[in-house]
């Protein structure tokens, strides 16, 4: 049987995985399009994804509030920011399942990196979370979260996090591409994961006996993203922290990807 056109991409890892992030122009139109053709003949395209999210928050803000006895004004922002980066981690990680079964028909019929389709994942969500950014304008301009200095802290948060999703991705793309049950084991994973993150609560409503549920990887992204812009800044502690979660997301996903992505076209 002839080999699928795929199988032989570029030689070395790191040079196949170069190929693909530099398409940008490729991948970014594949994002696009995935975006557009999702919503085919929607009146409001992606923003119906935005607008049940404003619903969810309108809804969601003041009763939560009441409930953990926090100022509106305090707590709307918190709160937006958790459901909007939440809903673009949980994204993230839930495509990156699905990456390279996706993207069979590309994969068996032409030469494809690997990491094209990875970042294909990634801006299509990158998308979503520009879309629904807008919903923390106002909540913002009303609560009177001002600028300051520490809003640019974002930019290497964010930075950060992408890092991590991509090599996250690499790493469940190719287990699911070989086991299809990591897909429903990490959707369970993901959804008990989301009461242990300060998602809709605050961390420093935690009795001291329970901060180590902080140590949950995304507590820590979430964090850097949205302290930041809510005029904080992260613990140097949540940096570090990071820092070795990345680097250990990266060696695994560097080992997964050197000694499996040529297999990946005969599993999909």
């Amino acid at each position: 049987m002839p080999a699928p056109a795929n199988a032989h991409t570029a030689d070395g890892p790191l040079a196949d995985w170069l190929a693909g992030t530099r398409k940008i122009d490729l991948w970014g139109t594949l994002a696009w399009y995935d975006t557009i053709l999702r919503y085919r003949r929607s009146m409001l395209g992606p923003l119906w994804i935005t607008l049940s999210m404003g619903i969810m928050l309108l809804g969601m803000g003041p009763l939560y509030s009441g409930l953990f006895d926090v100022p509106l004004r305090q707590f709307y922002p918190h709160l937006a920011l958790g459901i909007i980066f939440w809903h673009f981690l949980v994204a993230s990680i839930n495509d990156g399942c699905q990456v390279f079964i996706a993207a069979a028909a590309y994969l068996k019929q032409g030469r494809f990196s690997l990491s094209v389709f990875v970042w294909r994942s990634l801006a299509k969500q990158v998308i979503l979370l520009a879309h629904h950014m807008v919903l923390y304008l106002p909540i913002a301009v009303w609560a009177g979260v001002g600028w300051s200095p520490r809003q640019l802290l974002f930019v290497p948060g964010f930075v950060v996090v992408l890092v991590n999703l991509h090599a996250t991705a690499i790493i469940l793309g190719i287990l699911t591409a070989r086991f299809r049950d990591v897909t429903q084991i990490v959707a369970s994973a993901m959804q008990f994961l989301m009461f242990l993150t300060p998602v809709f609560w605050m961390p420093d409503r935690l009795p001291p006996r329970t901060k180590f549920i902080l140590l949950n990887p995304l507590a820590q992204m979430l964090d850097v993203m949205r302290l930041p812009l809510l005029g904080g800044q992260p613990a140097p502690g949540t940096w570090w922290f990071l820092v070795g979660w990345t680097i250990l997301t990266v060696t695994l996903a560097a080992m997964l990807f050197t000694a499996f992505r040529r297999r990946v076209v005969y599993w999909i």
